[in-house]
């Protein structure tokens, strides 16, 4: 099947709620070819990552808009205006190969062929009015959310999920330290740095194939961006811990806590969804680790606890995922205003349940990979009005911004993805 016609496909579940992951799954079906995934992902990624901004150019070179049963054909015209502007696709091969996917639907050939030359003989003056319109490619409440918590700060996060994300490696230290994998990496001719703020983590100059990576499948190394690296050292474990991970799908940050404390009592990983913990089964499999895995609602304790506390617990909780708009381009397309307010509700019951499983002294890491601050440090704060036997334990550290409650990375500072963390200790 033609790329770009696997490529409109997939645009077309997404902009009919499917996720960007999940469609592309769906495709790799179709689809054997090494350069061919790789063109199709990089059309994809890009057209929905500046989707608000070619639909409002679609929609200057449109008589009428494209109607709905013909969601296929807009697809195609994004993707084109895509190849056009960002990718390096020679202008007559993106037009004519665009064009080319419908064969016999004849008014739709002649539609796209008009739109994609009339944008390249008006390029110039129509990427100036979306300039003035729409330059941050992102919907409107997203944009006023963002400027109501952090002010001109926003700015920077909105054009840094505009952008595509850095690569970042945790070295598994059961196997060898960073520096040595460091020096592999470079013998593969691979460009890497040491990240700072994380002792196993490694920062590559440009993304590569898991497969090229040294002894990836031996399990030496993760992917993990190093925001997400920071958990497994504040949660701080001690030898002879019971660990929780709750919402732990899909296993990096437990893999991290069993890789940089081997001496751990017990590590019990729960998650809501049955086949993302087959995931996380396989990341620790691969990894070379060991954890009790359990679908469970983390909500309901009653139903899956065995009543013995733990000392240390990781609630990686359910959020909007603003911080990650980068990786995850399409939860511009998904996540709505009110999704905001029902995520808080869970992420104050699923607090509250948890609190009860933790032992006197033991300490709960909250976070999110979220920048909105009522996903953050306002339910720490709601949550520390409502518990007498909670303190927070304040995060001294170099990376994110300090919070009246917990600390804050802002997507794109100092490389990491948007991230919020906080510590409480059971009194």
């Amino acid at each position: 099947m033609n790329s770009r016609l696997i490529a409109a496909n997939v645009l077309v579940k997404v902009l009919s709620g499917k996720s960007l992951t999940a469609a592309l799954e769906d495709a790799w079906k179709q689809v054997n070819d090494i350069q061919e995934r790789a063109f199709i992902q990089a059309l994809c990624y890009g057209t929905v990552r500046q989707y608000y901004r070619l639909d409002f150019i679609l929609n200057q070179l449109l008589n009428k808009p494209i109607k709905d049963k013909d969601i296929q054909i807009k697809a195609l015209a994004l993707l084109g205006l895509y190849q056009l502007q960002y990718m390096r696709v020679k202008d007559h091969a993106a037009v004519s190969e665009t064009v080319a996917v419908m064969k016999k639907k004849q008014w739709a050939k002649a539609l796209l062929n008009a739109v994609l030359r009339r944008y390249l003989r008006e390029q110039v003056d129509l990427e100036a009015l979306a300039d003035k319109h729409v330059a941050y490619a992102h919907p409107d409440w997203m944009i006023k959310a963002l400027k109501a918590d952090w002010g001109v700060e926003a700015k920077s996060i909105l054009l840094a999920n505009n952008l595509a994300p850095p690569m970042a490696l945790r070295v598994n230290s059961r196997f060898c330290q960073r520096d040595t994998y460091l020096t592999m990496l470079a013998e593969e001719g691979i460009e890497a740095c040491a990240i700072e703020f994380s002792a196993q983590g490694i920062l590559l100059a440009e993304p590569v194939m898991v497969d090229k990576l040294p002894k990836f499948s031996a399990g030496w190394v993760s992917v993990q961006d190093g925001a997400a690296q920071l958990a497994a050292e504040l949660l701080d474990t001690q030898p002879g811990d019971r660990v929780l991970d709750v919402c732990a799908a899909p296993g990096g940050k437990t893999a991290h806590i069993l890789e940089i404390q081997a001496e751990l009592k017990s590590m019990l990983a729960i998650d809501i969804d049955g086949k993302r913990l087959v995931r996380v089964n396989e990341n620790l499999t691969r990894l070379h680790l060991n954890a009790e895995l359990q679908v469970a609602d983390a909500t309901r304790p009653e139903n899956w606890w065995d009543g013995v506390p733990f000392e240390r617990i990781l609630l990686d909780a359910p959020c909007s995922a603003l911080g990650v708009v980068r990786r995850h381009p399409d939860i511009k397309l998904l996540r709505r205003a009110e999704d905001i307010a029902q995520l808080q509700v869970l992420q104050q019951e699923i607090l509250q349940a948890c609190w009860g499983l933790l032992a006197p002294g033991g300490v709960l890491l909250y976070a999110t990979c979220s920048v909105l601050q009522q996903e953050n440090e306002l339910q720490i704060e709601h949550f520390l009005q409502l518990h007498k036997d909670a303190q927070e334990l304040p995060i001294a550290a170099g990376w994110g911004i300090q919070r009246p409650f917990g600390r804050q990375i802002l997507t794109g500072s100092q490389s990491m993805d948007g991230f919020y963390y906080a510590r409480l200790q059971k009194i």
